[in-house]
């Protein structure tokens, strides 16, 4: 079995690069739990195990597609790019079956959930871990405060006024 990786004269060791991608893996699921567990919470169907597996998910096809690049490097046209470009269109089917098909009240704060999840499993798979760390901060935020904001905005004024 090869234990290295010879590309543009510099040599790659097969277990520090799985090591490295293990990790990316590992910080996508935790990043997808924890957006998954608010919409857990708040009574949501797509919870926890639906956005840990997207992430996760959108992770591995970022680094499928890096891998890719690197060994096919010498033959034009690989981009792990098209790869991301691809998971956001899937991601977006996903989402608008879900928005669509959960009877009279579309699920769409759970389906962007799910958009913005694929988008931190893809930077995970990036290695790009503070934006991903960052995003899901934001997107928890989002989830919660901006639900409580909402709520007394429509007792206030919107269509739970009295």
């Amino acid at each position: 079995m090869l234990t290295s990786l010879t590309h543009f004269g510099s040599s790659f060791n097969f277990t520090a690069i799985e090591m490295e991608f293990t990790w990316r893996l590992l910080v996508a699921v935790i990043l997808g739990v924890c957006l998954g567990l608010e919409r857990s919470l708040a009574g949501k169907h797509a919870g926890m195990r639906t956005y840990s597996m997207v992430a996760l998910g959108s992770c591995l096809f970022v680094i499928v597609g890096t891998l890719a690049s690197l060994q096919l490097a010498t033959f034009p046209g690989i981009n792990p790019l098209q790869i991301a470009g691809s998971i956001v269109i899937g991601i977006g089917f996903i989402g608008s079956g879900l928005a669509a098909f959960r009877g009279d009240q579309p699920e769409l704060t759970t389906a962007a959930g799910i958009w913005v999840v694929a988008a931190v499993g893809m930077a995970c798979g990036f290695g790009f871990y503070v934006t991903a760390v960052a995003t899901t901060i934001l997107a928890v935020v989002v989830f919660t405060v901006l639900s409580k904001v909402e709520r007394r905005l429509r007792s206030a004024w919107g269509t739970d006024a009295q």
